[in-house]
Formats: structure tokens, sequence, C-alpha cells
């Protein structure tokens, strides 16, 4: 339990021990690929980890990592089991963890298509022991970078990759649905940056006005302390959590046709299909906040750091008027919305990296082609209950706290056709059948415990 005079003062993070893509924005554009193994004996298991630790960057190297290209890795509870990690230590975990979201899907909301008998293989099942993610701003650092992985792997039989996907920047810089993403990142306490907001115009990440108080750094980061002036307990010995965190790796298929057709069968012009993508969405496609623009995308808004992610909602738009109450961008961030309630937002607060891959759906294309493509998302935090399945079974999945019922997130909710969205409008407001769902989970959904590596090696048993 951390005193009062502790909690006042800045916490200051162990930068070069935290693994980089936890505090720091991946730059664009890039391209990119996630990776897992499996570990079939330990001792090759612990020599390849110690064979990529140089190659990890870490939150002081992220602006000159080595080869001049990204790695994060992260252990499954599986994986740690894989390396000989004793089972008190394994027992050491949260239950979420150990667990696994294949076990947990039913009240995470993924069923039907997206239920776990339906994801991709290996994804679900204890075989990913594993996971690496390589990214880089061009093709050849990208080649040197994945040489090196090989290397690492070269004359260590127990360690094989099973799983490869590749996920890089879209031409358009914006996600298959066509939104620019990255913009409503926290602002992380001690991080070494003054937020993690979206780098606009290849400028310097600097602060930005809108992104809400500072967050204390253990909401996010095992060993520091939380939003309720205490340490979320970790598993033990403490070489095997502090600096990391817990990941949740989602693979969403996103169906961008039926999006499209969406649109078209509830607008009666171009103009009304975009701003109706605005509401279900809560931004413009540009990024411009429909708080801020209501009726009309900004341009000039949504290219201005100063202004695009400055905004609240209980001052500027109580009632939804602008931004619909269910609008996915308020569910996940309502910001001040509950004010007048006993939620704190601040404490359900999870970061977020997210990478599109597969092809592009050619433009107004109705019909889809076939081809398999999405979004990979990864949820970090430090508590995998209170953040990502909160965010997933009562935000994502559940109206009642914005007065809504039953009613659920227009974008990523587990929505089968039957449901609503509401646009609230004066006179009356509009109420629209759910579309099927735009989304499908298709992916390991597995909490993923990942820090910087620099230690994980001598924890073994």
């Amino acid at each position: 339990m951390a005193d009062s005079a502790s909690q006042a003062e800045e916490q200051v993070l162990e930068l070069d021990d935290i693994q980089g893509t936890l505090l720091r924005l991946r730059p664009t554009p890039f391209t990119g690929a996630y990776f897992l193994l499996r570990i079939d004996d330990p001792d090759d298991g612990r020599q390849m980890l110690a064979r990529l630790v140089p190659h990890v960057a870490s939150a002081t190297q992220w602006w000159d990592p080595p080869h001049h290209a990204w790695l994060s890795v992260a252990l499954s509870y599986s994986g740690l089991r894989a390396l000989g990690v004793p089972q008190e230590s394994l027992d050491s975990f949260p239950d979420a963890f150990r667990e696994g979201m294949a076990a947990r899907a039913e009240r995470l909301g993924d069923t039907g298509d997206s239920s776990p008998e339906h994801w991709d293989a290996p994804l679900g099942s204890a075989d990913a022991h594993v996971a690496i993610s390589v990214f880089a701003p061009d093709t050849a650092a990208m080649e040197s970078l994945l040489e090196t992985a090989r290397e690492t792997l070269r004359d260590l039989p127990g360690v094989s990759v099973i799983y490869r996907l590749d996920a890089s920047a879209l031409p358009s810089k914006r996600t298959h649905l066509g939104f620019v993403d990255g913009i409503g990142e926290p602002d992380i306490e001690g991080s070494g940056v003054a937020s993690l907001a979206h780098r606009m115009g290849g400028g310097d990440y600097g602060y930005l006005p809108g992104f809400g108080p500072t967050i204390k750094a253990g909401e996010f980061l095992l060993g520091y302390v939380n939003e309720m002036g205490w340490t979320t307990p970790m598993p033990q010995p403490d070489v095997l959590s502090r600096n990391g965190t817990y990941v949740a790796f989602r693979k969403l298929h996103l169906r961008v046709a039926e999006f499209r057709r969406y649109l078209k069968d509830n607008a009666s012009s171009p103009e009304e299909e975009e701003l109706l993508a605005a509401k279900m969405v809560g931004r413009w496609r540009s990024g411009a906040p429909l708080v801020l623009a209501p009726e009309h995308d900004d341009l000039d808004l949504a290219a201005d750091p100063h202004r695009v992610n400055d905004f609240t909602y209980h001052e500027q738009d109580p009632a939804g008027l602008r931004c619909p109450l269910g609008a996915h961008l308020r569910r996940m961030n309502p910001r001040d919305a509950l004010a007048d309630s006993l939620v704190d937002v601040k404490l359900h607060r999870a970061l977020r990296r997210g990478t599109p891959y597969g092809p592009m759906l050619p433009e107004g294309e109705l019909e889809d082609d076939g081809a398999e493509r999405g979004i990979v998302f990864l949820f970090i935090g430090a508590d995998l209950v209170r953040q990502y399945e909160f965010l997933k079974s009562q935000w994502a999945n559940d109206g009642d706290f914005v007065g809504l019922g039953n009613e659920k997130d227009p974008i990523m909710g587990s929505n089968d056709g039957t449901g609503t969205f509401t646009i609230p409008k004066r006179p009356v407001r509009r109420r629209l059948q759910q579309a099927a769902p735009l989304r499908r989970d298709q992916g390991r959904r597995v909490p993923l415990h990942a820090r910087h590596p620099r230690s994980e090696v001598d924890c073994r048993a």
C-alpha cells in the first residue's frame, strides 16, 4: 500500500526494462508481422529468449531501435509452463491469465461466429507459447530483422514457428473501414513523453490537450502504484512480473462490404452515409470528433493535433445529440460522461495497439471478394478483469451504463442483427436495426504476459 506522500510524487519508470510497445506508438508507415512459437524443449526455449533479448526495443530505445526495426515478445501461461517455470510461480498468476480467453469466451460475448471453435488454429489452443511482433519502416529493415529472428532459432529444434500473420499499414494509412486510428490513447505518468498522442503529420510526440487526466503507471505496468493508491498484486518472483503487463491479443475479421451496404441501406445520400458512419464510431473518418464537428467533417480540425482530441461529453454533449451515447468511441472511453455516477473511468482504461491485415477492398465495392482482411488489436493493462474484460462485457456488450438497455457497441459489440442502434435527435430520436456482426473474432484472444525480457531467461526451474 502506497502512502500519500509517495502517491503525490510522479513515479519514475524503469524504461530500459520495459518493452517499448507498451509505452510508445509505432511510427507510420510500417510493415510488420506477428508470429506464434511453440516450445517443446525448455532449454531451447530459454536459449531462444536469451538470443532475442538484445533485439527487443525497450522504451528508451524506441526512437533508435536495434536494426532500425521494432521487435516485441510476450509469453502465454502455457508458454511459461513450457519454459519450466515452477508451478508455485505459475499459480501466482491471476485466473484470467491462467485460464485464457477461450475458456472465458461466453462472458466476453464471443459466441456464434466468434466462438472459439471458429478461431484460426492454433489460436485459442495451449500450443501458442510465445508471441513475437516484428515491425519496420520498410521492407529492407523488416527482412533484416526477420533474418536475425531466424538466427535465434538456428540449432534449436525444441522451438518452432506455428503461425504467422502479416499486418502492415494500408496505403490509405487508415483502417479497412476508412477511419484514422490511434488518436485517443491515455497519458501515462512517468512514461517519458508528455502524451501517447497520435503522431500527426510526422511531427514530434508532445502534449496534446483533451486526453484527460494523467493516469498512474500502475494501471498499465506491474510494480507501480495504480489509481487506487496501491500496487497491483504481482506474480512471484517479482522478476516474472515487474515492468511487465498483460496483453489481450485479438484478431478481428472485418466485414467491410457489409458495413458499406448497411450505410447505403440506412441513408439517402453519400453525405448521409458518411454522417451515419460517424455516428456509429463517434468520429468522422478523418478523425474529427462529432462533438466538435456535429454536422460535417472538418479536415482542418482533424489535422490539428491540439484540437482533434480536446473535447468532453458531460459538458459539451450530455444528451448525445452530437455523438450518440452508444457510439463506439464514447463507449470505449466515456471521458467525463459518467461524472455524476459512481464509475471512475480511469480504472477501466486500457492501452490499445491496432494493426490492419489483408488487402483493401476497392473503394465503392459492395460485395465481399472473399479476402481475409481485418485488424489485430492488442489491449494492454495491468488487470485483465478490471480493464479488458470490463470493456468487453460492460461497455461494448451492455448499454445499461448509458441508459440504452441491451444495446451493444455498433462496431465491436457481439451483435446478431436483432438489436438496435439509437441516434438521439430532436424532436424524435432515430432508432435503427443493428447491423449483423461487422466483425468476427477469429483469433486467439488469449492474455499474454508481456515484459521486456531482459531478465526473463533467468526465471527457470
